[in-house]
């Protein structure tokens, strides 16, 4: 609400300024005689009252109490000067351009700020939580507690983040991991607060309060990157510091010295005054924040949560990076890769292999159970089964027993897997499970874990971006490393396997001696890693309270792209904070030099000073629209995560 004030307040005072000058100008040019005088005296009155006295008072607060002298001080100062050599007209355009352009500035940048503030109020106020009574009753979301049931109907947002435990849907998770298409939801799935469930009835039991939920952490993380500022800034702003005490220092003498070259008072304290406007630092100071903001925005829009600019800077520096394989390339879950039947159809084989499997908690069990939702096939009822520890399991299906397992349970029930089709699948790189009834193999599938889908499509895109050399890391055997590696597309030597955490750590200390190195983990194992590499990157980080704070960037959907995405917005930044350097430094060149050795105008000086300042600005506003959230779906209406920003005026 203060912010809000705030920002209504420069509007109005802006137009307080840009009405007293037009009465100025009024009386200037087109009213003559005693009346045209007072027009002039009375709307340049008006415009340094309220062009001038917020910014002096607010300069001189800066000065008193912090020590720093603003850059809103030598705008003022000119302003005076001008005024106190007969020309208050020269001196009103520049505080009107001045607060025009502070304005614009700080309404464009408050844009991320304001973003932030549209996520918090897409938190729903309200939930239907279950009672023990199975009746359900409307409470505030903030009264949710960890283990309450709460129903989650077609089109109502998540209250907080829970694990169903009933039903099954589709949601829109664009808010929070910046997932371009709606997400199916089934038992044991995890919802984040503020996403929207766009069809079926969920049941859901909180895991996390709102005041601990993932937006709330999101929010924290993003408000403290914007305040860590990144060198660049850092080095902008000791810049900015000296450097407008310098301008300030070279003003007096350049009056002096203008003086002394015989120009009368009043024609040395104006070319004074336009020196101070031409060489003041506004547009270098606001260069990198302006684009360091708007990054930070674009990318939390995106899922992509980086702590603070330094991170984004040393990103756009990477030339390689380490992946761990695990839950990173790969999708962290074993899955049926092959499928082979010497009797019956595959169907049927499935379908006996997923009875045996129902009930184990084995993880190749949770891969067969998968696969047969998938291919919507019931398993076969199975009775007495039974397990049989490092071999398999058995049943009866009906009177015969019929079992699973790898050779050694093949073995066991005098069943021979010396088959052409069988040795095929032993390769050494999946795991084969074998099935069969009696001493009668029936067939064999093959377990690995699988390459995510957007692993390739992200590497490919990573090294057209400019990074030079990609590695794996993996505790896993070499020739599982290297069947997963050759599908990324991986040499032989880019690939490290068998390799214990601490091993990990020093091959990125290795990595490092050649250039910054990025390493991306799942945040879980990798916490020395992360924290070794220049810049540390946890993957599917939404649920992970590790990996938000074992990482420099957190990737909050699964998804590789993300990361490419993310690296080629670090460096677009870095190409914009060039560009607004440059642009800046090359403008104040022109103007001082216009200032010095020719007789240019104040109101001229004041131009290109506040435009060069606003275009800065509107060029790292640019990186808002970046395409790092793709082909949002259109039907439901949602806010991004954003970098909140401090407006500097200039």
């Amino acid at each position: 609400m203060q912010r809000m004030v705030h920002s209504d307040l420069s509007i109005w005072l802006s137009g307080l300024t840009v009405a007293g000058l037009l009465v100025a100008l009024t009386g200037q040019w087109l009213v003559a005689g005693e009346p045209g005088q007072m027009l002039l005296l009375g709307g340049s009155a008006l415009a340094f009252a309220a062009g001038g006295l917020p910014a002096g008072w607010r300069a001189l607060q800066e000065l008193v109490t912090e020590h720093i002298l603003d850059i809103d001080l030598l705008m003022v100062v000119a302003a005076v000067a001008a005024a106190a050599v007969g020309a208050p007209v020269e001196g009103a355009v520049l505080l009107t351009l001045f607060s025009i352009s502070s304005t614009l500035e700080e309404r464009a940048l408050g844009r991320a700020r304001r973003a932030i503030e549209a996520l918090m109020a897409l938190r729903p106020e309200t939930a239907l939580r279950r009672l023990p009574d199975s009746r359900v009753e409307e409470v505030p979301s903030a009264e949710l507690a960890v283990d309450d049931v709460f129903v989650l109907r077609p089109g109502a947002r998540v209250p907080a983040d829970g694990v169903i435990v009933g039903g099954r849907g589709t949601l829109d998770e664009a808010n929070i991991t910046g997932e371009s298409m709606p997400v199916p939801k089934q038992v044991g799935a995890q919802v984040f607060e503020a996403t929207v469930n766009l069809d079926g009835v969920l049941e859901v039991t909180v895991t996390r309060t709102v005041a601990e939920s993932t937006v709330a952490r999101m929010i924290t993380l993003v408000t403290e990157a914007q305040a860590a500022k990144a060198p660049s800034e850092q080095f902008s702003a000791w810049f900015g510091q000296r450097y407008t005490v310098a301008v300030l220092a070279g003003a007096i003498l350049a009056f002096l010295a203008f003086l002394w070259l015989g120009h009368g008072w009043h024609t040395a304290l104006y070319r004074a005054a336009t020196l101070l406007v031409a060489a003041s630092p506004c547009a270098i100071v606001i260069s990198v924040p302006a684009a360091i903001l708007s990054a930070l925005s674009a990318a939390a829009r995106g899922g992509v949560l980086f702590k603070g600019g330094a991170a984004l800077e040393t990103l756009a520096a990477v030339e390689t990076f380490a992946f761990d394989k695990t839950g990173t390339l790969t999708a962290g879950r074993a899955a049926i890769t092959g499928i082979v039947t010497v009797e019956g159809t595959e169907k049927d084989f499935l379908r006996l292999i997923g009875g045996l499997e129902a009930q184990s908690e084995h993880h190749i069990a949770g891969a067969i159970r998968r696969d047969l939702a998938e291919r919507d096939l019931k398993p076969i009822p199975i009775a007495d089964v039974t397990s049989h520890p490092s071999a398999g399991i058995t049943g009866r299906d009906g009177a015969e027993e019929v079992w699973a397992g790898n050779p050694r349970m093949a073995k066991r029930m005098g069943a021979s897997v010396d088959r052409e089709a069988l040795r095929q699948l032993a390769d050494g790189t999946h795991t084969v499970i074998y099935a069969g009834r009696g001493d009668t193999v029936l067939g064999a599938i093959t377990i690995a874990d699988e390459v995510r889908r957007s692993s390739s499509r992200a590497l490919q895109a990573l090294r057209q971006g400019g990074v030079r050399k990609i590695v794996m890391m993996t505790g896993d055997r070499r020739p599982v490393a290297l069947r997963i590696g050759t599908e990324l597309g991986l040499r032989p030597e880019e690939i490290h396997a068998e390799m214990l955490p601490e091993d990990k750590v020093v091959e990125v200390a290795g990595l490092a001696t050649a250039g910054k190195v990025a390493f991306v983990g799942d945040g879980v194992n990798d916490a020395a890693a992360l924290a070794r590499a220049d810049v540390g990157i946890a993957m599917g980080a939404a649920g992970s309270d590790v990996a938000l704070q074992a990482a420099d960037v957190a990737l909050l959907a699964e998804d590789m792209e993300r990361l490419a995405d993310a690296h080629r917005l670090a460096r677009r930044t870095a190409r914009i904070i060039r560009q607004n350097l440059t642009f800046a430094m090359g403008a104040m060149a022109v103007l001082v030099t216009g200032g010095l050795f020719f007789d240019l105008p104040l109101p001229l000086a004041v131009l290109g000073h506040e435009g060069g300042t606003v275009l800065v600005v509107l060029n790292g506003l640019r990186l808002l629209t970046d395409p790092i959230r793709k082909d949002r779906p259109a039907k439901v209406e949602s806010a991004p995560v954003a970098a909140a920003a401090a407006p500097v005026a200039g």
